[in-house]
């Protein structure tokens, strides 16, 4: 706790002020052997058992303090005007005033937020950093004014030093001039010397004593907090330097992760693909490819974003040829806006070496439509067995090599189009092992996908021997209930 504080500090007589705190007493005690007062709040936290007078340096002993409640009701009609704000009044309400109306008081020069007034004198006195104070030498010509954060900094300024070394200049000449105008009488004369000179000298003394106890002070805080922040730089140095190793650690074997995951990730992603594939795959020379949002597909061919899909990989037999589709929906070449392109691909399969090459079975693509009508657009073509496209496969996937007029594009125009539903289409492809008549491929291609590829191929084959035993009797004429829509063409793609 601190005197008070108020707007017309500069105005009060120094008498009603404490020499230590140097704000307005509050609850004063007087100093018997010097007769000065100070606030009892600040002779309580001196320690020992004497108090030292801030104003004269005199030390009295603690139980010889004095409570003067006389000299406190003296103060009290003392005029008042509000640190904080606009209020006057006298000193006895001043303290109701404060408590009612400044309950959480903020620092102006820090913003820090007190509960009572009297906690934030008491910061502004003592140890607000960022408070801006006089020099202790204002009296003596040092007008600068200092951030008590920059004090110390100051003491051991030039500007402060100068100051200080004129102080001792003149109470050397006060001293040389005082004992070059009065002569010794005897051994033990005292030497006469006006009061005034004393008292300057006096004050001068203080001065100086009290800015070289405050530089002592400055020096031993500054060396310990120079030994302290010695210390914890080793400190942070040897911790910096395990930190740093430890940190090379962890990266050599977070790389040795993220190596060895980007290496699990791939394999999983080829092992998921693989996956998939087989899912999908067919291992009976026959593969149904179900193609979904067919109209973002085409918008996607039409702007040659991505001008064509691949079919997953589908196979002969478990141990034959492994190929795929390719599929143009905005067609291909001279077929471009006006046909569907599709294509077969043979690829690099794991019996290769084994598999007769080139090339030379006839391909069946079929398009369904998806209503009981069931017109599907069939067409085949045959193997060109000179072209590269059917040759052993030296890369992944040879040329492409089909119908690049597989359907026209107007069938995507129908209204009601059988061929796409929900936005998708079915196209079914099949390695003619057999080499099945044409006309039996509408058949073919109405058995229900249901059944598996031997009831499949039993049923063609008994479809066949019927038609046969028809067409060879004397008494009836075969007529072909179905009829292929597109006759077959071999191109080849590059």
């Amino acid at each position: 706790m601190v005197g008070y504080n108020s707007k017309n500090l500069d105005d009060i007589q120094s008498l009603y002020k404490c020499n230590c705190c140097s704000l307005i007493l509050r609850e004063p005690v007087q100093l018997i052997d010097c007769a000065h007062r100070m606030c009892q709040s600040c002779a309580s936290e001196q320690s020992g058992n004497t108090i030292t007078c801030a104003e004269c340096g005199k030390q009295t002993m603690r139980e010889k303090l004095l409570l003067d409640r006389g000299f406190k009701n003296d103060m009290q009609t003392l005029s008042i005007v509000c640190s904080l704000c606009s209020w006057t009044g006298i000193l006895n309400i001043y303290q109701n005033h404060l408590d009612q109306n400044h309950p959480n008081p903020v620092c102006d020069s820090c913003s820090q937020k007190f509960n009572s007034v009297n906690d934030l004198d008491r910061h502004i006195q003592h140890d607000c950093e960022k408070i801006t104070l006089n020099c202790p030498l204002k009296q003596i010509g040092c007008e600068e004014m200092v951030l008590r954060l920059r004090l110390a900094e100051h003491y051991i300024s030039d500007q402060h030093q100068r100051i200080l070394a004129n102080v001792v200049r003149q109470m050397s000449l006060i001293l040389s001039n005082n004992l070059n105008n009065h002569s010794l009488i005897g051994s033990y004369q005292r030497i006469d010397m006006d009061p005034n000179e004393f008292e300057k000298i006096s004050n001068a003394t203080n001065i100086l004593l009290d800015n070289i106890k405050t530089l002592v002070d400055e020096l031993e805080r500054l060396t310990l907090e120079r030994d302290q922040i010695h210390n914890k730089l080793q400190s942070f140095i040897q911790e910096t330097t395990i930190l740093k190793k430890s940190i090379e650690e962890e990266n050599s074997s977070i790389d040795g992760i993220n190596h060895n995951q980007q290496i699990t990730e791939q394999n999983l992603l080829s092992m998921e693909q693989k996956l998939n594939n087989m899912s999908l795959s067919s291992y009976d020379g026959t593969f149904t490819w179900k193609i979904t949002n067919v109209q973002e597909k085409i918008t996607a061919a039409k702007s040659r974003t991505q001008t064509s899909i691949y079919s997953p990989p589908f196979y002969s037999s478990p141990t034959g040829y492994k190929m795929c589709l390719r599929l143009y929906l905005n067609g291909d070449g001279n077929a471009q806006n006006t046909h569907i392109s599709l294509f077969f691909v043979l690829m690099r399969g794991e019996y290769d070496a084994i598999l007769s090459f080139p090339f030379c079975f006839k391909v069946i693509f079929c398009l369904y439509d998806q209503t009981n009508q069931q017109n599907h657009i069939i067409d085949s073509f045959q193997p060109d067995v000179r072209s590269n496209s059917f040759q052993r496969p030296r890369s992944d996937m040879n040329i492409a090599s089909g119908l690049p007029k597989f359907a026209p594009l107007t069938i995507f125009q129908q209204e009601n189009n059988p061929y796409v539903r929900n936005d998708i289409i079915f196209i079914t492809v099949t390695i003619d092992f057999n080499n099945t008549p044409k006309t039996i491929l509408p058949y073919m291609f109405n058995l229900s996908p249901a059944f598996t590829t031997q009831i499949k191929q039993t049923m063609i084959r008994q479809e066949i021997e019927k038609r046969q035993q028809v067409s060879n009797s004397p008494t009836m004429n075969f007529e072909g209930n179905q009829s292929i829509t597109m006759e077959g063409v071999s191109e080849s793609h590059q």
